[in-house]
């Protein structure tokens, strides 16, 4: 198996299991995580989050650093979030919808 996949497929994982204390579903399906890039174990992920103000960003991203920093092969964490594209419902995985009643 490709080892980047292999890398990729567990830092998924891992962001599929942060959530966002005020909704219960993963920031991955929320797609909140709009970029992944491997580079030689580093890690670079662009994200944003459902609000500019959410009152749990501090601990939502320091949520997705742990955890992807645990992956095996992942040495750095390296988080820009971003605001642009805005976040909207329509980035949400099928998934998220069912889960929050909107399909």
């Amino acid at each position: 198996m490709n080892e980047f996949l292999s890398i990729e497929e567990n830092i998924v994982k891992m962001l599929r299991t942060v959530f966002d204390p005020e909704i219960p579903v993963n920031v991955y399906d929320l797609g909140l995580i709009y970029k992944v890039d491997i580079d030689n174990g580093v890690v670079t992920l662009d994200m944003t989050l459902t609000a500019a103000g959410c009152p749990a960003s501090d601990f939502i991203l320091e949520d997705v650093r742990m955890k992807v920093e645990s992956v095996e092969g992942v040495k750095e964490v390296i988080i820009n979030l971003v605001f642009d594209p805005p976040w909207g419902q329509e980035m949400m995985s099928d998934e998220a919808k069912l889960e929050l009643g909107m399909l």
